[in-house]
């Protein structure tokens, strides 16, 4: 009985932290990290691999730093998506500021669709909440459930509180055919890792190989649809700046893997710039090519008539 009452106490836990001011929990944070590098090492052998494999060219000392660094943010972060079941839209205004909004609004205004290609990079969850309430269209974040459906679902309603949609990533090519008609934004994880089942395009990602997900270059191409890269950059403890950097503006005319690789190599040149800031925890290369060379897919969408 214990069992399953858990997450819903741990829920009711986390909704009565996040009334705390961000300064007190940022105060809890410090502590956090003392406990989850200090004490626990969370992951430390997985970010300690990440972050050798991803730049050779860096001496133990300063690998070391950078995985501090990370811990320290990683800390935060924490403490920062826990509040996103409070924060006011004036804060959040406050603390996540865009720019070049006006080349993602011409698209909007003009009864056009964009699509975001985004990463698991400073306060990616802060991001995107605030689009919800930044642009004029409908945005669409593609999320991949949690295995534990009392925390998904308390998820859910956490990243949908100022106007996001979210969508399951089964259910993307379904909720493009809806939006035809009206401006919509979609946007992909381009860090997210496929299945092993999925890994169908391979090519270097920080000195290794990685597959990486075409979902977002088949749509673009099939609809056409302008594809702006989400540029997070992280100013100060809790504030951040979004820049909309246009990697695609006609996707329909480039070449096979031309935006896959794009992004890919955008992601890469601006982790390399502050690389605390990217989620090393993450088991980005956890499947390897069978041979190291790049893969074309096997299949395409599954739906063929998409428009834009």
């Amino acid at each position: 009985m214990f069992k399953k009452a858990f997450p819903y106490l741990g829920i009711y836990f986390l909704k009565s932290l996040s009334l705390l001011p961000l300064g007190f929990l940022y105060l809890l944070s410090n502590v956090f990290y003392l406990l989850i590098y200090r004490v626990f090492g969370y992951r430390k052998k997985v970010v300690r691999e990440n972050l050798l494999n991803s730049f050779p060219e860096k001496g133990i000392e300063e690998i070391i730093a950078i995985e501090k660094k990370f811990y320290k943010y990683f800390s935060d972060l924490f403490f920062e998506i826990i509040k996103m079941q409070s924060i006011s839209k004036k804060e959040l205004n406050k603390r996540v500021r865009f720019k070049n909004v006006d080349l993602v609004e011409a698209y909007l205004k003009n009864n056009e669709s964009a699509l975001f290609c985004a990463s698991h990079y400073a306060n990616y969850e802060w991001v995107c909440m605030s689009i919800g309430m930044t642009f004029s269209g409908q945005h669409y974040p593609i999320y991949k459930p949690l295995s534990n459906k009392v925390f998904d679902n308390w998820f859910l309603k956490m990243r949908s509180r100022y106007g996001n949609q979210m969508i399951s990533m089964r259910q993307t090519i379904r909720a493009i055919q809806s939006t035809k008609h009206y401006p919509s934004m979609f946007t992909f994880g381009s860090d997210q890792a496929p299945s092993k089942e999925d890994s169908q395009y391979w090519t270097t990602l920080l000195n290794q190989e990685a597959s990486i997900q075409l979902g977002l270059e088949k749509i673009a191409k099939k609809t056409n649809r302008p594809v702006f890269f989400l540029k997070t950059s992280y100013v100060k403890r809790g504030y951040y700046e979004v820049d909309c950097v246009p990697i695609s503006l006609n996707p329909a005319d480039t070449a096979e893997f031309e935006i896959t690789e794009l992004h890919t190599r955008f992601l890469e040149d601006f982790i390399k710039e502050e690389p605390a800031y990217w989620l090393w925890s993450h088991r980005r290369w956890k499947y390897k090519p069978e041979k190291p060379v790049r893969k074309s897919p096997s299949k395409d969408l599954k739906e063929e008539n998409i428009e834009g």
